[in-house]
């Protein structure tokens, strides 16, 4: 099942003030949520329905 995936306007200005390297590694983790949105080290934030994962030094925080 594939997902669907949605980007604040938050987040994407915060994107945008990433280094662009970085930036290709977080996307293409943002892409592959949409495979299989609880990938290995995922990490279910207490007290709100949301995941996380890390990259880099960077965390992506969404909801499915």
């Amino acid at each position: 099942m594939r997902y669907e995936i949605h980007i604040l306007k938050s987040a994407q200005r915060s994107l945008a003030k990433i280094a662009a390297g970085e930036q290709g590694r977080i996307i293409q983790a943002i892409k592959a949520l949409g495979e299989d949105p609880r990938p290995r080290g995922v990490v279910k934030l207490t007290g709100r329905n949301a995941w996380r994962i890390r990259v880099g030094v960077y965390r992506v925080i969404y909801e499915i």
